[in-house]
C-alpha cells in the first residue's frame, strides 16, 4: 500500500503519507482530534480525500467504497441484529455477488479460525462482546483482502477479553497478504500489533517509525506521557531544555541550543523530598502534590511543579514522604537520567 492523501472531515483536514507492505501492520495514534478516524475512514472511501491510494498497484483513490476491496472493522463491529454470525460474516463476499454457499463456506472457515466456529448459528444479541468482534474481523477478512482498516477494535472490550482478542489478531495479521492499518489509544496495543506506528497530532504525521523506535524515542509528548514517561517540550539550551512555559531541565548530554527537542525521563528517575535537597541536583522542581495513586507496586505521584512532573516511589517512601497529605514537595531529577529527543 502507498498512500498520500488530504483527508476532510467538515473544517478539519488529515494530511499524511503512508506506505506498508503486504503482511505489514501499521497503527495509527493520537490525541483525540488528531485525525486517525478521518484518515481511516478516508482510506475506505467513506470521507472525502485528494490523493493517492495504491494497493497492489491499482489506485483506489476515486472508487467507491464497494469497489475498493478493502476489509473494515468499525469501532463498535457494527453487526446486523436479524442476521447469524455465519450471516454476517459471509455479508460482505455475498455482497460482491459470490454464491452463498461458496460465502458461507468461507466465512465458516473464519470463524473457526477465529475459535467461534461454534457460534455460527448465534445472533449478535447472544453473543459477548469479544465474540461479536470476532465476527466483525471474520466478515473484514473473509474475502482476502489486500487491505484491512481497523478503527479501534479493542476499545470496547474488558480487560480479560482484550488479551485474548489482541493476541488473536497479532496472530491473524501478521504475515499474510494483507496490509493492516489500526487505530488505537492504547500503548500496548500500538507495541503489541504494529510493525510501525504512525503518530498524528493536529491532522499531521509527527512521528513515523518502528514500534520499538517510537516507544524508545517517542517525539510526542502525548505518546511518551502514554508510555509512563515524563515529557517536557521546549527548546535545547547549553545545559539541556528550557521548557515551553516556564522552567528548565538539564541532560548530561545536551544537544546544539536553540533546537526545539523533547526532554525525556521516567518516573522511577524522579526523586522526592519533603524539604530542599542538599548537595547540587541540577534539575529540581518544587510543587504540591496532586495525586498519589497505586501503579502496581509502586506510587505514582503528580507534582504541580513548573514544569509538573511525574515520579515512581515505593509504597515505603510514600508513607515516610506523606505524600497522601498532599502539600509541597521537591523532585529532582539526575541529569543522566534524562535523554533529549529533537523534534
Amino acid at each position: 500500500m502507498r498512500a498520500a492523501l488530504t483527508a476532510r472531515a467538515g473544517a478539519f483536514a488529515v494530511t499524511a503519507e503512508l506506505a506498508a507492505a503486504p503482511g505489514e501492520v501499521v497503527a495509527l495514534v493520537g490525541p483525540n482530534g488528531a485525525g486517525k478516524t478521518t484518515l481511516l475512514r478516508a482510506l475506505a472511501g467513506l470521507a472525502p480525500a485528494t490523493g493517492v491510494l495504491e494497493v497492489e498497484g491499482r489506485d483506489l483513490a476515486r472508487l467507491p467504497p464497494e469497489a475498493r476491496g478493502v476489509g473494515w472493522v468499525p469501532q463498535a463491529g457494527l453487526l446486523f441484529p436479524h442476521l447469524t454470525a455465519l450471516d454476517n460474516a459471509a455479508y460482505g463476499l455475498r455482497a460482491r455477488g459470490v454464491r452463498r454457499r461458496t460465502a458461507r463456506a468461507q466465512a465458516q472457515a473464519w470463524l473457526d479460525r477465529l475459535g467461534i466456529g461454534a457460534l455460527a448459528g448465534a445472533r449478535p444479541g447472544a453473543l459477548s462482546g469479544g465474540q461479536a468482534q470476532r465476527v466483525a474481523l471474520a466478515r473484514a477478512l473473509a474475502g482476502d483482502p489486500p487491505l484491512v482498516l481497523l478503527d479501534e477494535p479493542l476499545g470496547a472490550l474488558d480487560a480479560a477479553t482484550r488479551d485474548d482478542v489482541r493476541r488473536l489478531l497479532r496472530g491473524v495479521l501478521h504475515g499474510g497478504r494483507a496490509t493492516s492499518v489500526v487505530v488505537t489509544h492504547d500503548p500496548v496495543d500500538a507495541v503489541v500489533l504494529a510493525d510501525r506506528i504512525v503518530v498524528l497530532e493536529a491532522g499531521a504525521v509527527v512521528q513515523d517509525a518502528p514500534a520499538a523506535e517510537v516507544a524508545a524515542a517517542p517525539r510526542s509528548p502525548w505518546v511518551a506521557r502514554l508510555l509512563g514517561q515524563n515529557a517536557w517540550r521546549g527548546t535545547t539550551t547549553a545545559d539541556g531544555l528550557a521548557v515551553t512555559g516556564g522552567g528548565a531541565v538539564a541532560a548530561a548530554e545536551p544537544l546544539p541550543p536553540g533546537r526545539p527537542a523533547l526532554a525525556l525521563a521516567d518516573p522511577s528517575a524522579v526523586a522526592l523530598h519533603r524539604t530542599a535537597p542538599t548537595g547540587s541536583p541540577r534539575t529540581v522542581l518544587v510543587g504540591d502534590v496532586v495525586e498519589a495513586s497505586a501503579l502496581g507496586g509502586r506510587v505514582r505521584v503528580q507534582v504541580a511543579s513548573t514544569p509538573p512532573v511525574t515520579a515512581e516511589v515505593t509504597p515505603a517512601s510514600a508513607a515516610a514522604l506523606a505524600l497522601a497529605d498532599g502539600g509541597p514537595v521537591w523532585a529532582t531529577v539526575k541529569a543522566t537520567e534524562v535523554r533529549l529527543v529533537p523534534l
